[in-house]
């Protein structure tokens, strides 16, 4: 999928979006649409790290960006039943037990401090405890089959590689949802808007992902911001303890602003520190 192509796919996907939006302040009020909003940037800017995975399990096994748009599109179908499973699950969990927020808000500190620390990106995808856990279960193939799930090889079934690949990506959306879905929780615990907000950015990922593997290069402060984004969050839920609410507008402001910050970081110190490189590898030769 050609640069072009992505954005403006994921700008008809952010249109939607939008249109949905309007449709809420319609029918539910500026409130709920204010909120609307405030989970779907919430959702769109943590993705952006989770896509970053995408691209190293992609190119730990190979795979080409036709296979990649098979693998991406059961993901987002993958992704759009297991957010309404943890959605309910987790507002059912917060009405039952306020006090859960807390611990929410805790472990999204915690997740974006961590992402601060990790700064070792050589991650072996092919070794990871979740894929020696499918090799017990049902053996991987060598190599890929074309665009093939399953093959059978003297009688038995095997697993392809785009399958396991598959396998790790809906693993790691689960494990992404930890974060994201209590992240929504500091805007709303409304279940429609915290499940559709969540569905309306799932269903640009691969826009986005197709337009971040041309790009990539360009978003290396981008992490940083995801890190803002999620201790910001985190303090937003756990300040609830003291009685002191954050409304959905300064969230927004706040997300945007930190956003905007990580990008211009990105392509201003990021090309510095190209160009640098660059200026010192000439000279060394």
């Amino acid at each position: 999928m050609s640069t072009k192509k992505s954005v403006l796919n994921l700008s008809i996907w952010v249109g939607l979006a939008l249109l949905f939006n309007i449709g809420i302040y319609i029918f539910m009020g500026p409130e709920k649409a204010l909120s609307f909003l405030g989970g779907y940037v919430i959702e769109q800017s943590l993705s952006l790290d989770n896509l970053f995975l995408f691209l190293l399990v992609f190119q730990a096994f190979a795979i080409k960006p036709e296979y990649q748009k098979k693998v991406l599109s059961y993901g987002i179908y993958g992704a759009i039943i297991l957010r309404l499973i943890f959605v309910l699950l987790g507002i059912t969990v917060v009405n039952k037990f306020h006090w859960v927020l807390y611990i929410f808000g805790l472990i999204l500190i915690i997740s974006g401090v961590k992402m601060f620390g990790n700064h070792n990106n050589a991650v072996n995808i092919k070794d990871s405890k979740m894929l020696k856990f499918i090799n017990k279960i049902v053996p991987v193939s060598d190599k890929l089959e074309d665009e093939k799930f399953f093959i059978r090889k003297n009688k038995k079934l095997y697993i392809t590689p785009l399958f396991a690949v598959l396998l790790l990506i809906e693993t790691s959306d689960i494990i992404f949802a930890v974060d994201s879905i209590p992240a929504i929780f500091s805007i709303t615990t409304d279940p429609f808007i915290v499940y559709t907000s969540n569905i309306f950015a799932i269903l640009g990922l691969r826009s986005m992902y197709f337009l971040l593997y041309k790009l990539h290069e360009n978003f290396s402060y981008i992490k940083y911001g995801v890190a803002c984004i999620l201790i910001f969050t985190g303090l937003k839920l756990l300040v609830l303890l003291f009685n002191i609410h954050i409304s959905v507008l300064v969230s927004l402001v706040s997300i945007f602003t930190i956003l905007a910050i990580s990008l211009l970081a990105s392509v201003f110190l990021g090309n510095k520190n190209k160009k640098d490189e660059s200026t010192s590898y000439s000279n060394v030769q």
